[in-house]
């Protein structure tokens, strides 16, 4: 059946699944898995213990998944991220469909967590195709004014190639800069992660994977939804303990 989604908006469930009375819930799972992956558990099998002590669904658990880390890993992201202020005349190398999802997905009111680290992250999911959605134009342009105001030398845009309609999008961004005058590149390749990882430039990402093994980090896509998304539906599920 073809995807016929015009909007990176929130499941039907999630109203009910993230009112405010999840909340307490949520939080005490995210402490436990902290807890637990602190002291070595594995994260599918710690994932799967909180989630079944607490009953949470499948979406609920990858809530909890997405907000939570090792302390450790939280310390390190703390010190190798990068003040917004710091980022005038450098180039700025963005995990493109990360960033994107994630700007898009906080225009059409879709669930977003605060973690652990300080970052938001979405519940949408992109497997073998990006579709072109109503958000995507304003998320792009608001990502654009975001780094233009810090001054960047320049954006590289990472995009998945084995992703289909990435080629569309490459054109849709360069459009964009063009008429905007900024100064974009665009990539793209077999493995985004493995670049960001080693790239010489400030990455722009909140794909956990990236933040514990890259350089230096901006966030992005928290600064681009606070300052030009009001609406953002932005649920804090940091750790009730160890702040």
């Amino acid at each position: 059946m073809p995807d016929t989604r015009s909007h990176r908006g929130p499941a039907p469930e999630d109203e009910r699944l993230f009112d405010a009375k999840s909340w307490p819930v949520l939080r005490a799972a995210i402490d436990e898995l902290c807890w637990l992956l602190d002291r070595g558990y594995a994260p599918h099998s710690a994932a799967e213990l909180v989630g079944n002590r607490h009953a949470l669904t499948a979406r609920q658990r990858m809530a909890v998944s997405r907000s939570a880390c090792t302390d450790e890993a939280r310390e390190r992201r703390r010190q190798h991220e990068v003040e917004s202020s710091r980022l005038g005349a450098q180039e700025l190398w963005i995990d493109g469909l990360n960033v994107l999802t994630g700007v898009e997905a906080a225009l059409a009111g879709g669930v977003l967590l605060l973690g652990c680290d300080g970052c938001l992250r979405d519940l949408a999911s992109i497997h073998a195709r990006h579709h072109h959605v109503e958000e995507t134009l304003p998320a792009l342009h608001w990502i654009g004014v975001t780094t233009n105001a810090w001054g960047v030398a320049g954006c590289r845009w990472w995009l998945d190639r084995p992703v289909a309609n990435t080629g569309r999008l490459k054109g849709t961004m360069l459009e964009m800069a063009a008429a905007n005058g900024w100064a974009w590149e665009v990539e793209l390749v077999y493995n985004p992660d493995k670049v960001l990882i080693e790239s010489p430039a400030i990455v722009a990402s909140s794909d956990s994977a990236i933040l514990d093994r890259c350089g230096r980090w901006v966030n992005l896509a928290r600064h681009t939804i606070e300052r030009h998304v009001p609406t953002a539906r932005i649920i804090d599920l940091r750790r009730t303990i160890g702040l």
